[in-house]
């Protein structure tokens, strides 16, 4: 069927950050899905003139050389671009300093954070689904692809976030009470979780819906996810 998706294959690069892409069927062959071609060369400055050599090591998986400008090979990630990323939770010592202005309003409103007075109410409201107050967390949005739950950066350094080796386990805590297993990954050099798709699937999340995922951790190395469907 033409436009459908039918394969993931795995871009890895010299200093070891991979990329998840989706291959999709067109009239005229296998093609990557357009959106996930477009984020690969986002993160990584490609401009019109550089090479790039695909080296196949095995199943669906390809080392990428990149050649800048057909001279020189890149041997390290270009500078960072911010992503666009979920809300996330401050750490509490944030949410002790206010401007005058911003104390007083709170007085006025029958002692409301700073935070909420700030235009972040959305994170009291989230935050009434911690099992753990204490417990660092983000909230997803379930999108139109759901293979990995990604980390992103601004939450790993809000919280100073450590993971465990690639292909580790990791668990997912669901809201009736069951685990899910899932590995640790890091695609688009960020890290993330297997399963999520399933997960999506069999507990039927749609688009646009809201997901609080409080991660547990031993020490700073986050070990289990606990899911919070909003609104189911």
């Amino acid at each position: 069927m033409p436009g459908a998706l039918e394969h993931k294959v795995v871009f890895s690069v010299r200093w070891e950050n991979e990329w998840l892409l989706w291959v999709q069927r067109e009239k005229n062959g296998l093609f990557i899905d357009e959106e996930n071609w477009n984020e690969f060369v986002d993160d990584n400055r490609l401009a019109p003139n550089d090479v790039l050599i695909f080296t196949h090591e095995e199943t669906m998986y390809f080392q990428v050389q990149i050649i800048k400008n057909g001279e020189k090979e890149l041997m390290e990630a270009p500078p960072e671009v911010e992503p666009e990323t979920e809300p996330l939770h401050p750490k509490p010592q944030e949410t002790k300093t206010a401007t005058a202005s911003t104390s007083a309003s709170a007085s006025a409103n029958g002692g409301m954070s700073s935070r909420v007075s700030q235009g972040c109410g959305n994170v009291k409201s989230h935050e009434q689904y911690l099992l753990n107050p204490k417990n660092a967390y983000f909230v997803k949005t379930v999108g139109k692809k759901n293979d990995v739950l990604y980390v992103r950066q601004p939450v790993i350094k809000e919280y100073g976030l450590k993971f465990g080796p690639v292909d580790s386990a990791i668990n997912y805590h669901l809201p009736n009470g069951t685990e899910e297993t899932a590995l640790n990954k890091v695609y688009t050099g960020y890290p993330c979780f297997t399963g999520w798709g399933a997960i999506c699937r069999t507990h039927k999340l749609q688009q646009g819906d809201t997901v609080v995922c409080e991660l547990e951790r031993s020490g700073d190395v986050v070990t289990a996810v606990r899911l919070h469907f909003v609104g189911k």
